[in-house]
């Protein structure tokens, strides 16, 4: 297990320190133990699953929804799929060292802004082993150290997975501390997210209640990687078979998502056409369906119970969706903004004059026209992975990858310049 038996002030300052080290760190020696890492995930996955079986096993999992179990799980393929994340990253261009602007002063002086890193990047998260080597991966990239807080019902599988890293770090001559795995309650929380000096941005991956929780308590910058109450909105001149694949990718292909769609929402102008084949497909895949009465009146055989004014606000993470009818885009903008989280939003449209009205209306991270909310990620970004998909405005928004990991320096040289 690699959860370290330091305190979390402790862990905090040795991550710090490493990452002055990991800061002037060749690409080559970065890039070697995200190689490393990728092969060992493959010699060591016999030890993961047994962890992370144990972990499924436990008791403290065994009031999770199938779809969080979903979360949990590893297998074979998804460790597969994470060291290829971890070689995506690797291939990616290194952004330290990157000159942003470069200009000479009046009085002669030489001005350039270099991209650098962060320095020590906090992570907590939920039920999600792979976020564990997906944030590793990004932060060796970029420079960074990270300092991991996982679910105490994923506790094996994290350390296992920490474990892989670390000795990877060890093999390429990086300091092991630049990744560090902690435990610890609720109080351990609020100390990782007090740590001023020691971590300087701190990332938590989960639902409302911790983001309020570290609301409460943070003092060290935090981005919020939180609720995806993701919409999709049939426009009247939506293709409705296109319409209808996307809505139930977006629901069902994997419905415990931040980026999973939550609520659909139709045009009464194509309502009548096209709600009755997407609300079959979808409660034939298990879907539990709540609506208003215009989606109930056209839902014929499907069973669709009233939805409630929370159920708009809801991020279900589960096999659950909310059906509504609206008049107009602006209508359905309206819903939108004033139910959605600003994660991802989605129309179906043939008509490109509507699709840059929603576009320019919602206020979302990513909006998409004709496609399903599911590609609101890292990996299919092209970034190889990501820390989370940011719901704010300030430095990050959308998939957290290797440049907003980063921040700039100004390096100034001169030849002996005073200011009179």
């Amino acid at each position: 297990m690699a959860i370290t038996t330091r305190s979390v002030e402790e862990s905090c300052i040795a991550a710090k320190r490493a990452s002055r080290e990991l800061a002037g760190i060749s690409t080559a020696s970065k890039d070697a133990a995200l190689e490393v890492t990728a092969r060992l995930l493959g010699e060591r996955s016999v030890d993961i699953l047994e962890a992370n079986a144990a972990d499924l096993a436990d008791e403290r999992a065994a009031g999770l929804t199938q779809a969080l179990r979903d979360r949990l799980r590893l297998s074979e393929d998804r460790i597969g799929a994470m060291a290829e994340g971890v070689r995506a990253v690797a291939s990616l261009g290194d952004p330290i060292g990157e000159e942003l602007e470069r200009k000479t002063l009046a009085g002669g002086l030489d001005l350039r802004k270099l991209r650098v890193p962060l320095g020590v990047v906090a992570v907590v998260y939920e039920a999600r082993p792979n976020v564990t080597i997906d944030c590793a991966a990004l932060t060796i990239k970029s420079g960074n150290a990270i300092v991991l807080r996982g679910s105490s019902y994923a506790e094996r599988s994290n350390g296992a997975l920490a474990a892989v890293v670390r000795e990877a770090l060890v093999e390429a001559g990086i300091p092991e501390d630049a990744v560090l795995l902690v435990g610890g309650g609720r109080e351990d929380l609020a100390e990782l997210a007090t740590q001023e000096g020691n971590v300087d941005l701190l990332i938590p991956r989960g639902g409302e209640g911790l983001k309020k929780a570290l609301k409460e308590v943070a003092t060290v910058p935090v981005i919020y990687a939180a609720a995806g109450n993701c919409h999709v909105y049939v426009h009247a001149e939506a293709d409705l078979e296109m319409a209808r694949r996307i809505a139930f990718n977006a629901k069902v292909q994997r419905p415990g998502v931040c980026n999973a769609a939550e609520t659909l929402l139709v045009d009464a102008a194509v309502a009548a056409d096209f709600l009755p084949g997407v609300l079959s497909d979808l409660h034939a895949a298990g879907v539990v369906l709540v609506g208003d009465e215009r989606v109930r009146e056209l839902a014929g055989d499907v069973e669709v119970s009233p939805a409630t004014e929370a159920d708009w606000s809801t991020e279900y993470l589960d096999l659950k969706m909310a059906v509504g009818v609206v008049d107009s885009l602006e209508e359905a903008v309206d819903h939108v903004n004033h139910h959605g989280t600003t994660h991802s939003e989605a129309i179906v449209t043939a008509s490109e004059e509507t699709s840059r009205r929603f576009t320019a209306a919602v206020d979302a991270a990513v909006v998409y026209t004709n496609a399903s909310t599911r590609f609101t990620d890292g990996f299919e970004f092209g970034m190889g992975a990501e820390i989370g998909n940011s719901t704010q405005k300030l430095h990050a928004r959308g998939p957290i990858g290797l440049r907003e990991l980063t921040t700039y320096k100004y390096v100034v040289h001169g030849v002996g310049q005073v200011r009179e």
